[in-house]
């Protein structure tokens, strides 16, 4: 690591700590050539792959936008959605993988979505699954019956 100060290439660690949510890794530093002192921080990338082919990071704030279509005009509060997105992203990431399909991450989606609210489920898998017609909605309101 270069020091922002005087581009020395050589930086000392002097503290390290994990971020609250895991997820990254925040790093005090010093430049033994000028002194000075500097923090860095360190994340993991996770990366998904769209249909198209394109490539793009894992975007939680992405995932709890696409649920809360699907939960308008239900009683889902913010803090559901946003513990909805952590749940997904936990999930992904502990799969170990650095990158994942967006199919993957619809099936993440869909069990915690299944037990925050039954008709949300069913809006998004609509439409995730690209339900055909009636008979799609019925398979899906079966499984939730079993």
């Amino acid at each position: 690591m270069h020091c922002p100060f005087c581009q020395n290439p050589d930086t000392k660690v002097i503290d390290t700590r994990i971020s609250d949510d895991g997820h990254s890794i925040r790093r005090r530093r010093v430049c033994p050539k000028c002194s000075k002192r500097f923090t860095t921080v360190e994340t993991s990338m996770l990366l998904v792959t769209k249909r198209s082919g394109g490539v793009e990071p894992f975007s939680r704030d992405k995932v709890i936008s696409g649920v809360r279509k699907a939960c308008q005009g239900r009683p889902v509060r913010e803090e559901d959605l946003k513990l909805l997105g952590q749940k997904v992203e936990e999930d992904l990431r502990s799969r170990g993988l650095a990158e994942v399909t967006s199919d993957e991450v619809g099936k993440a989606i869909l069990k915690p979505l299944r037990d925050l609210d039954v008709v949300a489920y069913l809006r998004f898998a609509s439409v995730y699954q690209n339900f055909a017609g009636l008979e799609d909605f019925q398979s899906a309101i079966d499984g939730l019956r079993e």
